[in-house]
């Protein structure tokens, strides 16, 4: 069956929740049945068929041809199958995704993976804000899976994350992996101000020398860590980096010693 595709006719006139046009929630429908289903965040209530022209039946292969910073909440809760963006998302794309892939042809907007449990999220370009970080009044942010974002992400990625593997290759704004709670980060490409600020547990790999640590980070000079192999050979596999990131030796800063410092910042020895 061909891949169950929605295309864009035009510019949204309103906000978008693509949440209920997932694999799991359209499996078994009519397509006049989906075309009635609101996705309108405004009084005016666009239905599918108002804003997507359709095509294809294969509700496990999902693809929006055409995208827009309007289109939000895409692939949201998904438990499964694929679900392929050609073109910009809005925010919270791929938000509690528990298993299935998510990939985004352009850029996402912010919260992208908040609150994942599972699953891959793929983004070819750049990231807003609070990338897989939890949303207001939340305790925890990403709770699994693997989420790669090609470009570059804004500020406070990985924010309170708790499991899983966050990826960011052209650099990353200022707090990332700030109140970590466990997790890896891995950016290359440059990494804004006070990374790990406040982190408990987890690790942040970087391609170089953070430039403004918070000064209760301590240094712990450059033992060899069995770790740091495991990782690059499993970033390599993963299809995220080409090359070894870290080496057998890579120098650490642990932390944040404000809390409860069981965290490390790592980069390669120059």
């Amino acid at each position: 069956m061909k891949a169950l595709t929605f295309t864009l006719v035009a510019e949204p006139p309103e906000r978008l929740d693509l949440s209920p046009l997932t694999p799991e929630r359209l499996a078994g429908s009519e397509r006049r049945d989906i075309e009635k289903i609101r996705i309108g965040m405004s009084k005016h209530g666009s239905k599918v068929g108002d804003i997507f022209r359709l095509a294809g039946s294969d509700p496990l292969s999902i693809v929006f041809e055409g995208g827009s910073a309007r289109l939000d909440r895409v692939a949201q809760g998904m438990g499964g199958g694929s679900v392929r963006v050609i073109g910009n998302t809005g925010a919270q794309a791929g938000r509690a995704m528990r298993s299935g892939k998510l990939t985004i042809e352009g850029n996402a907007g912010p919260h992208a993976g908040s609150g994942m449990r599972g699953g891959r999220l793929e983004i070819t370009g750049n990231a807003g804000d609070h990338l897989g970080a939890p949303l207001v009044g939340e305790l925890a942010g990403m709770n699994g899976g693997v989420l790669i974002v090609r470009g570059r992400a804004g500020a406070f990625a990985a924010d309170r994350m708790r499991r899983g593997l966050i990826a960011v290759l052209k650099g990353s704004g200022d707090h990332a992996g700030s109140r970590m709670i466990a997790g890896t980060l891995v950016v290359t490409g440059g990494i804004g101000e006070m990374p790990g600020y406040l982190m408990r547990r987890g690790s942040i790999l970087l391609d170089r020398a953070p430039g403004h640590l918070s000064p209760s980070f301590v240094e712990c000079g450059a033992p060899e860590s069995v770790f740091a192999t495991i990782i690059d050979r499993h970033l390599i596999a993963e299809g995220i980096l080409k090359r070894p990131l870290l080496g057998r030796a890579p120098h650490k800063y642990g932390g944040d010693n404000a809390v409860l410092g069981m965290g490390e910042v790592l980069f390669p020895r120059r």
